[in-house]
């Protein structure tokens, strides 16, 4: 099961998405937050009991709103968490906070180097996606469809 967080518009619909193309289902954590890096309520929209969550968000720095939320979804019953991120900032407690979260596993893009993160929680598995920037300039300088990549991924 997929679960999005910040359920503004954009990123509600990329989450559907996802999950109607992995024929999976998918919930939804709603926050808000009263200041920068502090989450004020946070509440799960969706039945996660049984399931295997998959939180997916745009980035992470000191991680402490997807730890709330993986605290949140094992509260609801999901027998494990696993987090995917496109950019892994990983900043202040970050590190300390995964390692002793509940996560299976924190996935990440190599948008920002993660050896040394990877070195210190072993938690952390990248991807490399590099391959998709060169091919994203390369079909941008020679004016073919960028858009083509969000169906093709090239490996």
């Amino acid at each position: 099961m997929l679960v999005g967080l910040k359920a503004r518009r954009p990123r509600y619909c990329r989450v559907t998405s996802i999950a109607d193309r992995l024929n999976v289902e998918f919930a939804l954590i709603h926050k808000e937050r009263k200041k920068a890096n502090e989450v004020a309520s946070m509440v799960l929209v969706g039945d996660v009991k049984d399931k295997i969550a998959i939180l997916v968000d745009d980035m992470a720095d000191t991680c402490g709103t997807i730890v709330h939320a993986a605290d949140r979804l094992v509260e609801a019953g999901a027998t494990k968490v696993y987090a995917i991120l496109t950019h892994g900032i990983f900043s202040g407690p970050a590190i300390s906070r995964i390692n002793n979260a509940c996560f299976e596993a924190v996935v990440v893009t190599n948008t920002i180097p993660q050896d040394g993160h990877m070195r210190d929680c072993p938690k952390i598995q990248c991807i490399d996606v590099s391959i998709m920037f060169a091919e994203a300039v390369r079909r941008t300088h020679n004016g073919e469809s960028v858009s083509y990549l969000f169906s093709n991924v090239p490996y």
